[in-house]
């Protein structure tokens, strides 16, 4: 058991050579192909939709637990078929973008199609499992919430991606779907503020999203991928990123006014000095060569910024969200 790989892959996407890769163990090498350091985003939607049922007295840990491990497991099985359906495509060769910034098994040869499947076929099982066990005990509308995310897990990488619903499509998994959908299994009831509530975090991670397609742009545009950035071009691309920033600001703000959130949600107002940080960044094109004294993620460029932004807002999100459960729930 290789500990030291296990934190450092939840932590980044490692590279490693075919030496290494064939001397660790089965979990370093899931957590590496399934790109773990990335689950941390669908581990905290899991742990939004908890803390809004606890907010209205109705959560339920093991509820809690079948709905976040299930989605944790669905998105990892996501990122396997990614690689597999990209690959398969012809889309992950010839130092494809996806390629360049971390180990991309099939393309570095460190796994075959059949391992590759294997692990897929587990970890969407374990998903599968969870979200079977949430419909017999639920009931309701999850066995719709469970379809949907079958769906997406299945056809996002193919054809959604390619027809520029990609970036759509991780707004609604990552907002109604695992957190309204989530807070319906673990509650039993469907409530629109829960939805908006979603909004601010979704909004973060579909930043993520279109920072990743405007990085590879390029790239994609010469394969006939047609992300959003690809259709509507680079340019509005950035200035969309920049708005759904202050969109989460700003539903932060609607759900105070109408009394759902507290006050104390004000928090995430701190997370400006990170917008602050990578708003500039957005003023201007992807440079050609990696700045001087920037972090070790090139190419990464505009998704490494929305994933900075997104994290300090996100983390303020969740600590204000508690704050406001205890406020609401004792006070």
């Amino acid at each position: 058991m290789n500990f030291a790989m296990w934190i450092k892959a939840l932590q980044v996407i490692p590279h490693v050579s075919k030496e290494e890769w064939n001397n660790l163990d089965v979990i370093s090498k899931w957590l590496i192909s399934t790109r773990a350091a990335v689950l941390i985003m669908t581990l905290i939607s899991g742990a939004i939709a908890g803390i809004l049922a606890g907010q209205n007295g109705m959560f339920n840990f093991w509820y809690w637990i079948l709905v976040t491990f299930g989605i944790i497991m669905a998105h990892a099985t996501n990122n396997l078929m990614n690689d597999y359906t990209d690959y398969s495509r012809g889309v992950d060769q010839d130092n494809y973008y996806r390629a360049q910034y971390g180990p991309q098994p099939l393309v570095h040869g460190l796994m075959t199609k059949k391992q590759l499947l294997t692990y897929a076929f587990v970890t969407g099982l374990i998903a599968l499992a969870c979200g079977l066990v949430l419909v017999y005990l639920r009931g309701g509308w999850t066995i719709l919430f469970l379809g949907l995310g079958v769906f997406f897990v299945l056809f996002y990488t193919w054809p959604l991606k390619y027809i520029a619903l990609g970036e759509l499509s991780v707004l609604l998994v990552w907002g109604p779907l695992m957190i309204g959908g989530g807070y319906y299994a673990i509650t039993g009831q469907w409530d629109w503020n829960v939805v908006i509530a979603s909004l601010p975090y979704a909004l973060g991670v579909t930043a993520v999203l279109f920072g990743k397609h405007i990085d590879k742009f390029e790239a994609d545009k010469e394969k006939h991928i047609h992300t959003l950035p690809v259709v509507i071009g680079e340019k509005p691309s950035r200035y969309i990123v920049v708005g759904m920033f202050i969109l989460q600001y700003l539903s932060v703000i609607y759900l105070i006014v109408v009394g759902f959130f507290t006050p104390v949600l004000l928090l995430v107002f701190l997370a400006v000095r990170a917008f602050l940080r990578v708003f500039p960044m957005f003023r201007q094109p992807k440079p050609d060569e990696k700045p001087a004294e920037f972090p070790d993620v090139w190419p990464n460029y505009f998704v490494a910024a929305a994933f900075l932004h997104n994290r300090e807002f996100g983390l303020l999100y969740m600590l204000g969200l508690i704050i406001n459960a205890v406020l609401i729930t004792w006070i």
